[in-house]
């Protein structure tokens, strides 16, 4: 979602700026994303987030801009009966946003939970920091609708995205730094307008 969705951000990073508290985060990232979540999840909710007001959080989500080319391949992909879906490391609520705006059919995220208007120090991540998770969704999801996974396109802009493109028939590395998810991708598009995948959507 973050950067295929939305203009490229990371959405866990801008709050760490909004919290005043990115010089910390992006130790603990840099440490415990890929090798510890649950400890992550302590040391930044728990640690440094817990208690504090939720606004700069709202506020975050109401200014998430859009990338170009997004309605028109909303559009486009609705009127296909295509079958949607949102699997991000991102938060649950920027998801919900382009639920409610598009129609997406099923979303999949991170919830930082809000209670009373504060950050309760509680952290619901179904997806973690993504890979084999993400892979397990499509999986799970595929076989709760009975689609095959060959049917699935799957657009995706990071390393995160790999064994999710291992699972599917057709994968799309959209506006991509990684190269060795280019390089796993069936196309690989350089632009920062998603629209651009539709000559790739059967």
């Amino acid at each position: 979602m973050d950067g295929v969705i939305f203009k490229d951000i990371n959405f866990w990073v801008e709050l760490h700026k909004k919290y005043g508290t990115i010089e910390k985060g992006l130790k603990l990232n840099k440490k415990y994303l890929h090798t510890d979540y649950n400890r992550l999840v302590k040391e930044v909710v728990i640690n440094l987030w817990k208690g504090k007001s939720a606004k700069p959080y709202h506020d975050l989500i109401n200014s998430l801009e859009y990338l170009p080319g997004v309605k028109e391949t909303m559009e486009y992909v609705k009127k296909k009966n295509y079958i949607t879906a949102i699997i991000s490391a991102s938060s649950i609520e920027a998801a919900r946003k382009v639920q409610k705006e598009f129609g997406i059919d099923h979303i999949y995220a991170n919830e930082l939970v809000i209670k009373n208007g504060k950050i309760s120090g509680e952290f619901i991540w179904p997806i973690g920091a993504g890979k084999e998770k993400k892979a397990k969704i499509i999986r799970d999801l595929c076989s709760d609708l009975n689609i095959p996974l060959k049917e699935v396109i799957y657009i995706g802009d990071s390393d995160t995205d790999l064994e999710a493109f291992k699972e599917v028939g057709l994968s799309i590395a959209f506006n991509s730094n990684s190269e060795a998810l280019k390089k796993a991708a069936t196309h690989t598009i350089n632009s920062n307008n998603i629209s651009h995948i539709i000559k790739y959507i059967p």
